[in-house]
Formats: C-alpha cells, sequence, structure tokens
C-alpha cells in the first residue's frame, strides 16, 4: 500500500465518489447485472460510501419536492434522471405531487402522474393532490386524477369527501365532474354535515352555491338527512 494504507485509499475513493454525486453522477444506474452503486457499496461494507449515497438520495428527494413547488420543470425532468423518488415525502408528509397541485401546475402534475406519482398519498393534514383539486376547484386537475386512479372515498381531516369540500366552496364544475363516479352523495364528516348541507351552510345563497344545491338534489342527495343537531 502507498503512504497510509489502506485507509488512505478508503478516503481518496470517499472523496471521489462525494464528488461525482456533487457534480450530478446518477446513483441508479445500474451495471450489466443490474447492481446500483449503493448496492454494491452495501454488498462490500463500504458504510462511509453507502451513507454518501443514501444522503444524495434524500438530498434528491427533498430537491424535487422544492423544484415542483415552485414549478421548475426542467430540474424536475433533471431530478428524476437522476433518480429522485416521486412518491418522497418532507417532514410535513408533502409529496412533489402534492406541491404541484397547489400550483395547479398542469405541466407538472403530467410528468410526476407519468414517473408514477400517487394522486391519493396524503399529507399529514390529509390533503392530496386529488382532495386538492376539488377544494380549490381545479377542474383539469380533477379530471387528471380521476384518470390517474383517484379514490373518490377518500376522507380530509375532517372525515370530507371531495364532494362536500367542492360544495361547500360552490365549484359547481367540480360537483359536475364527481357527481360522474360512484362518490356518496350522502356522507357525513365530522361536523354532521353531507355536501347538501355545507352547500347550503356554509355558502353565501348565491348563483353558484344554489347550482350546487340543485346538482346535489338533482343526484339523489336526501334533502330530508338532519345534521347532528337534528
Amino acid at each position: 500500500f502507498p503512504p497510509g494504507g489502506e485507509s488512505d485509499i478508503s478516503a481518496r475513493h470517499q472523496q471521489i465518489v462525494q464528488l461525482l454525486v456533487d457534480n450530478g453522477a446518477d446513483i441508479t444506474i445500474p451495471d450489466k447485472n443490474g447492481v446500483t452503486a449503493l448496492q454494491h457499496a452495501q454488498a462490500r461494507g463500504f458504510k462511509e460510501i453507502e451513507q454518501i449515497l443514501l444522503a444524495t438520495a434524500t438530498a434528491l428527494d427533498l430537491q424535487i419536492i422544492h423544484a415542483a413547488g415552485t414549478g421548475d420543470l426542467e430540474y424536475v425532468r433533471q431530478l428524476l434522471a437522476q433518480g429522485a423518488s416521486v412518491h418522497a415525502q418532507d417532514a410535513t408528509g408533502k409529496t412533489a405531487l402534492i406541491a404541484a397541485a397547489y400550483r395547479n401546475d398542469l405541466p407538472m402534475v403530467d410528468i410526476l402522474i407519468e414517473a408514477g406519482s400517487d394522486v391519493n398519498k396524503q399529507d399529514k393534514t390529509q390533503q392530496s393532490c386529488y382532495l386538492i383539486s376539488t377544494s380549490e376547484g381545479y377542474l383539469e386537475l380533477l379530471q387528471r386524477t380521476l384518470q390517474a386512479g383517484a379514490n373518490v372515498h377518500s376522507k380530509d381531516s375532517f372525515n370530507g369527501t371531495g364532494l362536500i369540500r367542492a360544495a361547500d366552496r360552490g365549484h359547481v364544475e367540480i360537483i359536475r365532474e364527481l357527481l360522474k363516479t360512484d362518490i356518496e352523495i350522502d356522507h357525513v364528516n365530522n361536523l354532521g354535515w353531507t355536501a347538501l348541507l355545507e352547500a347550503i351552510i356554509l355558502g353565501d345563497g348565491g348563483t353558484r352555491h344554489t347550482e350546487v344545491v340543485q346538482l346535489l338534489v338533482e343526484a339523489g342527495a336526501d334533502v330530508n338527512l338532519a345534521d347532528s343537531n337534528g
């Protein structure tokens, strides 16, 4: 061994690995046998190199969530190519898709869904890409989530459906779209209210909320179902 012995070689290889990943080396590319750099490091017991690679993977995951939230489409593409996970969540449970959904960033959403992102994944406040589309009135986003397998029976932190969220805010087109599915019209949330009750109690009595009430009644909503106070 040269001066410094085996430990010096090990340290130099760690530095090389760090330099490579810092400059964008794709840690997901396998060798001809399908084994990745991380798997090689783990198999050979190279703990320091393993930690470098794991830290890189974590950093990529956090970066893609941030990039999706700022609308940086090209950087998201780059991060996906480098192995960032669309399933990753930050400390709040937010995914890249949830971040994109809040911005109603349809091109970003398309890329993330194509990469395998789950439209039903919820953060710690029980928001998902699908549920965000219903409360914010993002029709095209809702349609994309439905095409990608949105679970219309999923609930928010109030145990409310997407239909209740949309009725509350008077989102007529969202209501129309959801009524094409098998969503439960008379589901009761934690407040003791159905979509029909929310449209009336929390609505402003204007044109939009009146149309929501009409749509729900025509779809079979139970007009005799009382709230938790009877």
